[in-house]
């Protein structure tokens, strides 16, 4: 059936493509059934145009991550809860100090009838910490692994050795950025993975195709086909409401709302799936000096953003990242907001009355409004804001420079991940600026503690240095909200970048 043509199609890739309407979206009960096989699933994700990729090392955006997702495998992945759990690698151990990791690889085969090796592995960390690829994700990161001493040690086993005992080796190779590639492959145009779906076609900014592979190591998908589509927010919303898509991801409140009485669809929601906040430049006035800094994380509305922005579908954040994960450092007093004690901190750091510039964005919903909502309690303590639009497409490479206040959000990853990515002197996404080599140290000495206990005592203590003296005003752990049409079964409750998020290898159209 193809789209009406008095009505404004509501996925502009998809019409350019023209694609038409899916058959079979009539409203159903959400209940389970036996998985059925065949069909084409059309799933849309918010877009980023001519710099989405098929190069699964340098996966920035999260409708890059599904499509890679689709194609190739990482060797461990994350449940719901940040643990590691098996993938490529079906086990894994280390010596006493956590410097040396052997990990044991399943039978697998690439897409092309090439049977996974430990070559594969070997070859795909070399790529991840090439020097010359700056778009790389991972290679911060993994940058302690001692790529010269890595080493096969039988058929289906590899070695990797580090230059630093690390006990979070196996979480980091679970990051954005890890998949496994062919030994030698490095041709982003023919992606080859070991992934469930073949590669079809891809055009940035639209659309990507794969098809079944019948010979994925876990079993073959149930579909013939996923599609994975760039839309922004509204067309996402309208295309799942009309049949046009199965799956759109990443939902608004709003949205959530609407659709709370509609036959045609559902929304699958998922807790504590990251933080929303704001991050503070420190390494400029005025918020290198940390009482400034402190003012700010006093005068935000914590439960006004959260009911605004979120329309109360979220948990109220506390400064720090991941509440509800490992690590996380539970007991640790309630931030509350004391306007009184905000404006005396702006007066005695000569803030009061001044004007710092809030750089923001529609790169993600509610960005925009939590600017604007900042804007405002800030003026109650006597601080001036000026907010400045940035462009959706490059925002969040821009905030790594521009602003003084940018907003901040962060899908689920381990604490220690979090902490390395983004708060380390030299991490790729250090959005705060947070420069301190102290700091840098002990975060390597706590990862580096074989004891669990004993890490976990020392990842508190770093984390409550950055909550007090840090930049970052992490104000709410929002519900992660995705819509499905009623056809489809098998659709998992999972946070962002974790085992069962966008896996379509495991759903089928009832």
């Amino acid at each position: 059936m193809p789209v009406t043509p008095t009505r404004r199609s509501v996925l502009t890739a998809a019409a350019a493509a023209g694609v038409g309407l899916l058959t079979g979206c009539s409203a159903a009960d959400s209940g389970s059934s036996a998985p059925k096989k065949g069909g084409t699933l059309r799933a849309a994700f918010p877009g980023a145009g001519v710099k989405e990729t098929m190069d699964p090392h340098a996966q920035r955006q999260f409708v890059d991550i599904a499509r890679h997702k689709a194609v190739f495998d990482k060797l461990v992945e994350l449940d719901s809860t940040l643990r590691p759990v098996p993938r490529l690698a079906r086990s894994w151990s280390s010596d006493a100090e956590a410097r040396v990791w052997r990990f044991e690889l399943r039978e697998a085969r690439f897409h092309d009838g090439h049977a996974l090796t430990p070559d594969d592995v070997l070859y795909s960390l070399s790529r991840i910490l090439d020097p010359r690829a700056a778009d790389h994700l991972a290679k911060n990161s993994l940058a302690h692994i001692d790529l010269p001493n890595c080493r096969k040690t039988g058929a289906r086993s590899v070695e990797i050795a580090l230059t630093r005992p690390n006990a979070e080796l196996p979480g980091q190779l679970a990051m954005t950025g890890t998949p496994v590639v062919r030994d030698g492959w490095n041709d982003p145009r023919h992606p080859v993975g070991t992934g469930p779906f073949r590669f079809v076609s891809f055009t940035a900014g639209r659309e990507f195709t794969g098809r079944r592979f019948d010979g994925h190591w876990n079993g073959a998908p149930h579909l013939d086909e996923v599609r994975i589509l760039s839309a922004e927010t509204e067309a996402r919303a309208a295309a799942v409401r009309s049949g046009e898509v199965h799956f759109a991801h990443e939902m608004t409140p709003t949205f959530a709302r609407t659709v709370q009485h509609d036959s045609r669809v559902r929304v699958v929601a998922t807790r504590r799936s990251g933080v929303q906040g704001f991050a503070l430049k420190t390494d400029r006035a005025p918020f290198d000096d940390p009482r400034a800094a402190l003012a700010v994380k006093l005068l935000v509305d914590r439960r006004r953003l959260v009911d605004v922005v979120c329309s109360g579908r979220a948990e109220i954040g506390n400064d720090l990242y991941g509440k509800g994960y490992t690590y996380y450092p539970d007991g640790i007093e309630q931030r509350e907001r004391d306007v009184a004690e905000a404006r005396r901190l702006l007066r005695r750091t000569g803030l009061y009355n001044k004007k710092v510039t809030f750089y923001t964005s529609t790169a993600a919903d509610g960005f925009a409004q939590a600017a604007h909502l900042f804007t405002e309690q800030a003026g109650e303590a006597g601080l001036r804001v000026e907010v400045v639009d940035g462009p959706p497409e490059s925002y969040f490479t821009d905030v790594l420079s521009k602003g003084t206040v940018t907003n901040h959000r962060c899908g689920a990853m381990t604490i220690p991940t979090y902490l390395s990515e983004r708060l380390l002197s030299d991490a790729p996404q250090n959005a705060t600026a947070w420069k301190h080599r102290d700091f840098d140290e002990a975060f390597t000495a706590a990862r580096a503690v074989a004891d669990d206990g004993r890490r976990t005592e020392r990842y508190r203590a770093v984390q409550t240095t950055l909550r007090d003296r840090g930049g970052l005003v992490l104000w709410g752990h929002p519900e992660w909200l995705n819509a499905v049409s009623r056809t489809v079964r098998g659709v998992r409750e999972a946070p962002p970048n974790t085992v069962d998020w966008a896996r379509f290898d495991t759903v089928w159209l009832g």
